[in-house]
């Protein structure tokens, strides 16, 4: 990757359109990882490639979380995307969709996509908890205003203020074609659990397959467009 990081790749080499898939942010992406995977390597036994790169400032990445904001994030992305040799249809989740609109994709393919507010919220609450154990008084907007002057220590998360700005105002972009998922049941979702709401991260194989049967679905109606 031009970017710097390094890049999991499952599957083939040629053939289909690849698939590379944007992770969730923060803890979130720990905690979904080793479903992430499984899904490429249930793609993978379809003949369909998969990669998965580290974030700057996430994973395996050198660069420091609070060196980082969505727009650098954004920019590696597309740098992944530019060095793929060949087709690629972007899988994110969660608040991966609020990096996933850069230029080069036949499709995009989105679980569960989140604005960064949503995100922001209990990494907030988090905080303000912590401090009250400490015997300190904070409040959301507090914190923010601190957060707009310096970097802020937020569930574990040094950010800078120009993330957490980013953050404050980031939606999922507009994007064509898009395919949109959630949890659940009907022609629009997938059987699974929120993977990014527990305490640990864990796995779900069924979810896997799941996920891995849409994405090939519509990797497919993307490349036959």
């Amino acid at each position: 990757m031009t970017s710097g990081e390094a890049v999991l790749r499952i599957g083939p080499v040629g053939g289909s359109p690849a698939v590379l898939f944007v992770p969730p942010l923060f803890e979130e992406a720990n905690r979904t990882r080793r479903t992430i995977v499984l899904t490429m390597r249930a793609l993978a036994a379809q003949g369909i490639a998969s990669l998965l790169p580290d974030l700057p400032g996430q994973n395996d990445s050198l660069v420091p979380l609070v060196a980082v904001d969505l727009d650098r994030w954004r920019a590696a992305l597309g740098a992944a995307v530019a060095d793929h040799a060949g087709p690629t249809v972007i899988a994110s989740v969660r608040g991966g969709a609020l990096l996933d609109a850069v230029p080069g994709p036949i499709g995009w393919w989105r679980l569960a996509e989140v604005s960064g507010a949503s995100l922001l919220r209990p990494m907030l609450r988090s905080r303000i908890a912590s401090d009250r154990e400490s015997g300190l008084d904070s409040s959301m907007d507090q914190l923010l205003a601190a957060g707009a002057a310096a970097p802020l220590e937020l569930a574990g998360n040094r950010l800078s203020p120009a993330m957490l700005a980013q953050l404050q105002a980031a939606e999922p972009a507009n994007v064509v074609p898009l395919r949109r998922v959630t949890l659940g049941s009907g022609d629009a979702a997938i059987a699974g659990s929120p993977l990014w709401l527990r305490a640990e991260p864990g796995e779900d194989s069924a979810m896997a397959s799941a996920m891995a049967a849409d994405i090939a679905n519509w990797v497919g109606q993307c490349a036959n467009r």
